[in-house]
């Protein structure tokens, strides 16, 4: 028989983030391995769905999305950011942030153009880049404080560079790139001439004092970023996939007609409830997730450094990598699944956010849970103090 996979499967395998949820769930434990997001959904966001779906907002939208979910994302970035963008050209709402990276992919690289990313980084957009048969070149990031330098973006950089991805607030690391560290990255773009892709997913949840810069408002650099975010973790609905871009609409309408081919458009129904929840939802929501963020924050961190899993305090996002390097096992795997069995908390190896085998001694706890969960997982987490 000649039936056969295409070649291109080779390029894309499960994630280790979905693996060990599917660990998790088989022994029953706590899931701190996806980040799903287990607080509630604003009822704003539920009742304004739930009233499309009676008024008939059930059939396929506009390529780029609901008019009035683009127009109420304008305006959430004009009131947060200052940033001046048109929502008939340069929004695209998509299937998730993950689909709206993809869809960009699709309509800006080429087969063999070149992306750097950070490391640690995100398993999602390595494999989109992947997938597109686009090729990842890494910079890694020191620690402590995640740090990078110029000479280090200069000896990624070669004449197939087409460009290079930002997630601030960053997932696995937490780290929140500073206004010194974007303009770096922003000169280094112009002079390269390269494409800025950011994902901007995790803008709200913010610690201390450091706050979200979205990398297309410094200066001249809003024709080459394309900003990818969505919805998800602000209002806890990872599973309605509504993600958006922003770019220049010389990108805008590319990158919609692969978002049409791919999804043809995000649920409308539910479109219509984030638009509503965009638009009514209060400022001070936004201010509480980062305090109600911190707590959970703080307490996961207190609880893996009672384990002898000392923690990187992350300044953003909801994710924490701990020192994982007590535990018994030859690889980041082998302690996870160690911890898993002992405690029944779920977490994701650190070979996942590496080429190499950096991570080995690393792994990622998510704390976006409600407490009564989170404290469970901790109170089992320092059980297992060596």
């Amino acid at each position: 028989m000649n039936l056969s996979l295409s070649n291109r499967h080779k390029l894309v395998m499960q994630s280790e983030i979905r693996n060990m949820t599917l660990e998790c769930n088989r022994i029953g434990g706590i899931n701190l391995a996806q980040g799903v997001c287990d607080t509630e959904v604003p009822l704003e966001v539920r009742i304004a769905a739930r009233e499309a779906m009676d008024n008939g907002i059930n059939t396929y939208t506009h390529y780029a999305g609901l008019i009035e979910l683009r127009e109420a994302i304008a305006e959430k970035h004009k009131r947060f950011y200052g940033a001046d963008i048109n929502p008939e050209t340069e929004i695209i709402v998509s299937g998730g942030s993950t689909g709206a990276f993809y869809c960009a992919c699709m309509a800006l690289l080429n087969p063999g153009d070149e992306v750097i990313l950070f490391e640690p980084y995100y398993g999602y957009h390595i494999q989109t880049l992947v997938a597109t048969q686009a090729v990842p070149v890494y910079v890694r990031m020191k620690l402590p404080g995640w740090t990078f330098s110029l000479e280090d973006l200069e000896a990624a950089v070669t004449p197939r560079t087409r460009g290079i991805m930002i997630n601030t607030p960053a997932n696995p690391s937490g780290k929140v790139f500073s206004k010194g560290e974007l303009d770096l990255v922003a000169d280094f773009a112009k002079r390269h001439d390269l494409f800025v892709f950011t994902d901007e997913i995790y803008e709200h949840f913010l610690y201390g004092d450091h706050r979200h810069i979205p990398p297309a408002l410094l200066p001249d650099m809003k024709e080459r970023t394309i900003t990818i975010s969505g919805l998800s973790k602000t209002f806890s609905i990872t599973g309605w996939r509504i993600g958006y871009c922003i770019c220049d609409s010389r990108w805008s309408t590319a990158i919609g007609f692969f978002n049409d081919l791919i999804y043809v458009c995000a649920p409308a129904p539910l479109q219509s409830g984030v638009a509503k929840g965009l638009r009514e939802i209060p400022m001070e929501y936004y201010r509480g997730l980062s305090d109600m963020y911190l707590k959970k924050r703080d307490m996961i961190c207190e609880a893996l450094s009672r384990a002898g899993l000392a923690p990187n305090i992350p300044d953003g996002a909801y994710y924490v990598l701990a020192d994982i390097s007590n535990l018994p096992g030859r690889s980041s795997k082998e302690k996870a699944m160690y911890l898993l069995q002992e405690t029944g908390v779920a977490c994701v190896p650190g070979e996942a956010f590496y080429h190499d085998d950096a991570g080995e001694n690393l792994a990622r706890f998510c704390f976006a849970k409600e407490d009564d969960v989170l404290v469970d997982a901790c109170k089992r987490l320092e059980k297992i103090k060596r």
